[in-house]
């Protein structure tokens, strides 16, 4: 079936302005679904209020709502009472940017720094950040609503190209870079370097937190895949299976599966409990042999995103498809043509895919379908058991089973 399109958000043509170029290597929505975030290429970062974008999609069509002028959301000033209104901000960031990420604070989760009672800036509950990386190996971390830059984070060697905050609110940020490493900066403490984790032989593309920052996963130009304990910083496993670089990963909504996207033109779902393939997704028929995995490079798998509802994966690949699958099912249920695309990732409600290309962005509504009451089951457990878990508790082996993503 083909994808329904929504709309589409075009980067201004202009030639000679180095500012903007034709790849837009990273997307981003707020964890809240106020704002959307794509990079046009070379310096520029465009930051457009959602329910406005959506809003002129549905009066406009689907052309360039970035540019319209349209309804937009009320907020509370992080200054005090004093009412603001988001609207778009065009940042530019002083040199090509690789990786897009929001974080917004809870304050509950304290720094894990405990010794330093002064601090530059405290961040309240309704800020919301978006951090930056950037050819020199440079962080910038940015203020979404006043579009002002805040912290500037220097220790990368390399292009930092991938970003990602920890879920919880804490605002821990990690980087991956082509420096072979993956650097933990805390932004309560001012953005500190707590840790740098090395493991990586070549260079990091992705990382990922799972949905209770307990676990983050790690891809990069080798064929493992690497899970980290986010508590003690050090290396849980590896998972060997890709047949060339791994170069996007993401875990499910419930944090029981973990997908990961390769240029060996395939999508594998990992149980990364216990380190198991459970499906494979191919973008190639008949699948390359592992000896010339490397070889159809007009297959390789850009990027992999799982949805809301846990049940959709959405793949993006080098044959200019944009591919919908189900994780029970072994043949896309939707496709969408689009070239020279890098990056995708979905709405933060799951109903909307934006993915990128040459600056541009474009959208498709979601698969809708209703979760089976296996699946529905299956994620209310697994959001608070591990595999093993699961396995061990007092209950017939028929009822296990039923809990398990089964291959």
């Amino acid at each position: 079936a083909r994808s329904r399109t929504v709309g589409e958000l075009l980067a201004p043509t202009s030639p000679f302005d180095k500012k903007c170029g034709r790849e837009n290597w990273t997307v981003a929505f707020a964890p809240d679904g106020s704002y959307l975030a794509w990079s046009q290429g070379h310096r520029i970062v465009k930051l457009v209020p959602w329910a406005q974008c959506l809003n002129n999609f549905l009066l406009h069509g689907t052309k360039n709502g970035a540019n319209a002028g349209g309804t937009r959301l009320p907020r509370q000033s992080s200054e005090g009472s004093q009412k603001n209104k988001p609207c778009e901000h065009v940042i530019d960031c002083g040199d090509i940017v690789w990786s897009l990420a929001f974080g917004s604070s809870v304050p509950e989760k304290q720094s894990r720094c405990v010794n330093i009672e002064w601090h530059r800036f405290k961040f309240g509950q309704d800020q919301l950040l978006l951090a930056t990386g950037l050819n020199n190996g440079r962080i910038k971390i940015w203020d979404v609503y006043t579009g002002k830059l805040l912290l500037n984070l220097m220790d990368h060697t390399e292009v930092v190209r991938d970003l990602t905050f920890a879920p919880d609110g804490s605002l821990i940020l990690v980087s991956a870079s082509r420096d072979k490493t993956l650097r933990v900066w805390d932004l309560k403490d001012d953005g500190n370097m707590m840790k740098v984790l090395r493991g990586h032989p070549n260079w990091v593309y992705g990382c990922a937190f799972s949905p209770d920052s307990s676990i983050l996963c790690s891809v990069g130009a080798s064929k493992a895949v690497f899970l980290w304990d986010m508590d003690k910083y050090c290396m849980l496993r590896k998972l060997e299976g890709h047949h060339n670089d791994v170069v996007a990963c993401e875990f499910s909504p419930d944090g029981a599966l973990l997908a990961t996207a390769s240029y060996d033109t395939r999508v594998y779902i990992w149980d990364p409990h216990i380190g198991v393939i459970l499906r494979e997704f191919g973008h190639l028929f008949p699948p390359p042999t592992p000896i010339f995995a490397g070889g159809a490079n007009d297959r390789w798998v850009r990027s992999v995103c799982f949805s809301h509802d846990g049940l959709h994966v959405a793949s993006l690949a080098d044959d200019k498809m944009v591919r919908f699958w189900r994780i029970d099912e072994e043949y896309p249920v939707q496709v969408a043509p689009l070239n020279n695309g890098l990056c995708c990732t979905f709405s933060t409600d799951g109903s909307v895919l934006a993915a990128g290309q040459d600056g541009s962005l474009y959208f498709w509504a979601t698969p809708s379908q209703v979760s089976s009451l296996q699946h529905l089951c299956r994620m209310a457990i697994r959001r608070v058991m591990p595999t093993s878990q699961v396995k061990n508790l007092p209950i017939p082996g028929k009822v296990v089973e039923f809990l398990c993503y089964q291959i």
